[in-house]
């Protein structure tokens, strides 16, 4: 191999690592911003916004598969997790967001738009690391996705149009914009790749990048969105805070109500597929949206959300046999007699 092509492979390792290391990546993107937005105006920069949020959803389309949605197997875990997300957790952002922000409206909108994006790419991820059913988690990530963008502009209106003006069309611009145009984008990628390098080899060198290349996109925005607000944060300190604590209940309540339910009704695979397909909020699309069509006071809550969504769901991992009941791998029969583990659910 020559030391060009050794370079770039390396290159291309340490992008598709990025994704693991969102703990320490985000609060250094947000402190990053802080001092940028504070020293010099970030405003011009809003332009690129809704760029930055179409490249950073890009690549977690780009082996979406819409039609993985259409079996019926694992129907009543995905109904369960469909309908915390589109009826129980949007009325609990709800109620956190009157509580909390009812005079603030940015902040209003922000918390709203967290409760209104379920599952991502890290949906699968978590549950594959808890050992969860992941052909579950796959196809809440399908269909929560795409009804989701049918959905969103509708729960805008509803929800926080008393507090702050919903332009109907531009929400429905924007969801166009940072869903069907990368979603149509990703599959022409897909379906182009493929037929270019074959299907081994582009789930062997490609698809392991794409969630760095994703999570480049995610520290622009977050940067971008601190940045934004960097004078209003050092001026007002406790803004942080005041953002951290309605964030911590919403998700602690979340987790809290997806494992009851999931104890109660489901077996262990299905239930932590039910948690991490509910508590994992779609935080990129939120935050795209949110900085182009509401301002950097909503966006700043999805960026503070990054860190306790990330933060929570690795605690959780490491909670799950607790929570759950230690993983236990099939045995199926070989002829002979003698019992084989069948490997994770």
């Amino acid at each position: 191999m020559s030391s060009d092509a050794r370079s770039d492979h390396g290159v291309l390792r340490r992008i598709s690592g990025l994704s693991k290391h969102l703990v320490i990546l985000i609060p250094a993107a947000m402190v990053l911003g802080l001092l940028a937005g504070a020293l010099i105006d970030l405003a011009p920069l809003k332009a690129a916004v809704l760029p930055l949020t179409m490249l950073m959803v890009y690549p977690m389309l780009v082996n979406f598969r819409p039609a993985e949605a259409l079996t019926l197997k694992d129907s009543r875990a995905v109904g369960i997790a469909m309908a915390l997300d589109f009826i129980a957790l949007p009325a609990l952002a709800w109620l956190v967001a009157v509580v909390f922000f009812r005079n603030d409206p940015g902040l209003y909108v922000g918390m709203i738009l967290a409760g209104l994006f379920p599952t991502s790419g890290m949906t699968i991820s978590w549950t594959g690391f808890a050992k969860g059913n992941v052909a579950a988690a796959v196809k809440m990530t399908v269909i929560g996705l795409i009804a989701a963008s049918l959905l969103a502009p509708v729960y805008l209106k509803v929800l926080a149009g008393a507090i702050v003006p919903v332009d109907m069309a531009e929400v429905l611009r924007t969801v166009a914009l940072v869903v069907a145009v990368p979603m149509f984008a990703g599959w022409l990628t897909r379906v182009g790749m493929t037929h270019r390098i074959g299907a081994e080899r582009f789930k062997r060198d490609v698809l392991p990048v794409l969630p760095g290349i994703s999570t480049i996109g995610v520290l622009a925005i977050v940067f971008l969105a601190i940045g934004l607000k960097a004078r209003m944060i050092v001026s007002e300190p406790a803004l942080l805070l005041r953002v951290v604590v309605p964030l911590a209940i919403f998700y602690l309540v979340n987790f809290a109500l997806s494992t009851l339910i999931g104890r109660l009704l489901l077996p262990r695979g299905d239930a932590i597929a039910v948690v991490y397909g509910t508590v994992m909020r779609n935080l990129s699309i939120a935050l795209g949206i949110a900085i182009a069509s509401f301002g950097p006071e909503a966006a700043l809550v999805l960026a503070v959300a990054y860190i306790v969504q990330v933060q929570s769901a690795a605690w959780y991992v490491k909670a799950t046999d607790r929570v759950f009941g230690p993983h236990e791998p099939a045995v199926v029969p070989v002829p002979d007699g003698v019992p084989v583990a069948a490997g994770p659910a």
